[in-house]
C-alpha cells in the first residue's frame, strides 16, 4: 500500500473519530460568532510544485482579533483538524513544510532557485520547523530543506 493511500485512510478514520469534536466546535463557533457565523476559515496557500490550493481551518479570528474560543483552538491545535480534508483531497500530508501564502513567500524572499526544493514535497499539517521554539525564517527554511532531503 503506498503512502498516499495510507494517509488517505488514516485521515478519513481520524475525521470519523474526531467528528463529534468537529461537530461541537462547529456549533460553538456558529453560536458564539459575533460576525456572520462562519465555521471554517479558507485561504489560498502554496503547495507542492508551487500549486495553489485552499487550506481549511476552524475560524479563530474576528475583526483581525483572535477570539476567546480561537485562543483555545490554536493553543490545542484543534483549529487544524479540518486540514484532514486537505490530506484526503491530496493537497497536504501529515508532515512537511507548512504551506505559506504567496505574500509570505515574497516577504521572506523565498522566490529564488535555491528555495525551489522546499516545494518539491507536499506541505504538512506540521513540520520540523514547528518543533523549534524560534520564529526565524532562516531556521524554518533550514528545517524545511532538511526534511525534504531526508
Amino acid at each position: 500500500m503506498n503512502k498516499s493511500l495510507q494517509y488517505l485512510i488514516i485521515s478519513f478514520v481520524l475525521l470519523l473519530i474526531l467528528s463529534p469534536l468537529f461537530f461541537i466546535i462547529s456549533v460553538l463557533l456558529y453560536f458564539y460568532s459575533k460576525e456572520k457565523p462562519t465555521i471554517i476559515f479558507q485561504q489560498t496557500r502554496i503547495g507542492i510544485h508551487k500549486n495553489e490550493f485552499i487550506i481549511y481551518k476552524f475560524k479563530t479570528m474576528e475583526k483581525n482579533q483572535v477570539t476567546f474560543l480561537g485562543k483555545f483552538l490554536r493553543k490545542t491545535g484543534i483549529d487544524e483538524i479540518p486540514q484532514l480534508i486537505n490530506i484526503i483531497k491530496g493537497d497536504m500530508s501529515f508532515v512537511g513544510p507548512r504551506p505559506l501564502i504567496k505574500v509570505d513567500i515574497d516577504r521572506l524572499g523565498w522566490t529564488e532557485k535555491k528555495h525551489q526544493q522546499r516545494w518539491s514535497v507536499k506541505p504538512g499539517i506540521t513540520g520540523r520547523a514547528q518543533l523549534q521554539n524560534t520564529c526565524s525564517a532562516d531556521l524554518s527554511l533550514a528545517n524545511d530543506l532538511s526534511y525534504v532531503r531526508n
